[in-house]
């Protein structure tokens, strides 16, 4: 039998073409038809095709903003997803013991990322914060506002503290959906505690997993608000990323042309990063498989 096709179904989901088109298409358009022109006031447009793409292509402020990113970027990885996989291991899995862990480990998510940010810029200061008060008293000279790599551990730990407790959660939530028996069957087997992680709980969290990576890769690859409250991009340009090198550009220097140049390739970036670490992310679980399929 052929099933009826229903043509209204559409009209559920016209909504949310509607705010789609207006939240996110239009402003689109918008940047696109800015990034052609050349601004010179109310009304006064001169267009100039690719002329803002290469000269913010060939802008060394712009290179030196990607390279700190990238690099910023991955440490946030390689620190907040081993240690987000460690805490939801260390969390107990029932009781209320479990309810109380879940529900402290959420409170820094619940925090806006400007408080967060003053929270950090006070805890940090030799004469008012408590951690740098403590750290000159170890006789560290520790000052973020002068010192490159105390801004720079500054912001990271800030961002670890931020948002460690989302990878936990969602890596919890992983080691929640493994039935029992698979640790039964490890237990009769005789399994080490590595060889559960290893065999049992990795491979179970590697949909959340993934999904931990890619929102951590690209809300890092965005962050402004905590940077720029901390360290106002300082010293220097040292903690100047991509989102606070956009925003002088449009705001501090208005120049809109270039702004929105950049905005695109911005955007461009964050796409082609996060899609070539997807795939490979899934082709790493889809070999592990294999291998263990084989094994079997």
């Amino acid at each position: 039998m052929n099933k009826p096709y229903n043509n209204k179904a559409w009209f559920f989901i016209l909504p949310v073409f509607v705010c789609v088109a207006f939240s996110a298409i239009l402003p689109l358009m918008t940047v696109v038809n800015y990034s052609v022109q050349d601004i010179l006031g109310p009304g006064q447009t001169v267009f100039v095709g690719l002329e803002w793409f290469r000269e913010i292509m060939r802008d060394p402020e712009l290179h030196a903003a990607l390279a700190r990113q990238l690099i910023y970027s991955l440490c946030v990885l390689l620190v907040q997803i081993p240690l987000g996989i460690a805490l939801a291991l260390a969390m107990p899995s029932k009781g209320w013991k479990s309810s109380l862990s879940l529900v402290l480990l959420s409170m820094p998510l619940l925090i806006p990322w400007n408080v967060v940010g003053t929270i950090w810029q006070i805890f940090g200061r030799a004469d008012i914060g408590l951690g740098g008060h403590g750290l000159q008293m170890l006789g560290i000279d520790y000052n973020y506002t002068s010192h490159t790599l105390d801004a720079w551990l500054t912001v990271l730990l800030m961002d670890v503290w931020h948002w460690t407790p989302l990878v936990a959660l969602l890596a919890f939530a992983g080691l929640r959906s493994i039935p029992d028996a698979y640790y039964q069957a490890a237990q009769i087997d005789g399994a080490s505690r590595w060889a559960v992680f290893r065999h049992i709980q990795l491979p179970k969290m590697r949909g959340v997993l993934m999904i931990a990576v890619l929102l951590r890769f690209m809300d890092s690859f965005m962050i402004y608000t905590e940077p720029f409250v901390l360290t106002g991009g300082g010293p220097g340009n040292s903690t100047t990323f991509l989102s606070q090198y956009l925003t002088q550009k449009a705001v501090g220097q208005f120049d809109l042309g270039p702004a929105a140049a950049f905005s695109l390739i911005y955007f461009l970036i964050i796409l082609l990063f996060s899609f070539v670490l997807y795939n490979w992310m899934q082709k790493a679980g889809n070999s592990n498989n294999n291998a263990e399929s084989d094994h079997a």
